[in-house]
């Protein structure tokens, strides 16, 4: 625990709040799939449905990332942090789509 409290130190002091383990990076790549199948999608449902519908499921997938970058932002209030979560709890999904 005192490790981890003191590698925070480190960060806070020096201003690098690039939390980039191992994890992170992993997460920022399923949400990288995520949003690659997303746009795969609408694009297919703008081919069969038309853009309405496609329409209407980008603005709920930008709603969703609105709503969670708000409350992460409430949150937790750091940097990019925020954005990265957000994108994460957005596009995440796509890490367990992907090998």
């Amino acid at each position: 625990m005192q490790a981890a409290l003191a590698e925070r130190a480190i960060v806070f002091e020096t201003g690098n709040l690039d939390d980039s383990s191992s994890r992170s990076r992993t997460d920022i790549r399923g949400g990288h799939a995520g949003l690659a199948i997303t746009l795969i999608a609408l694009i297919a449902i703008a081919g069969v449905s038309g853009p309405r519908l496609a329409l209407i499921v980008a603005g709920c997938f930008a709603a969703w990332f609105v709503l969670a970058l708000v409350t992460i932002h409430l949150l937790a209030g750091r940097s990019g942090e925020p954005l990265r979560r957000a994108y994460v709890a957005t596009f995440g999904w796509g890490d367990y789509v992907t090998p």
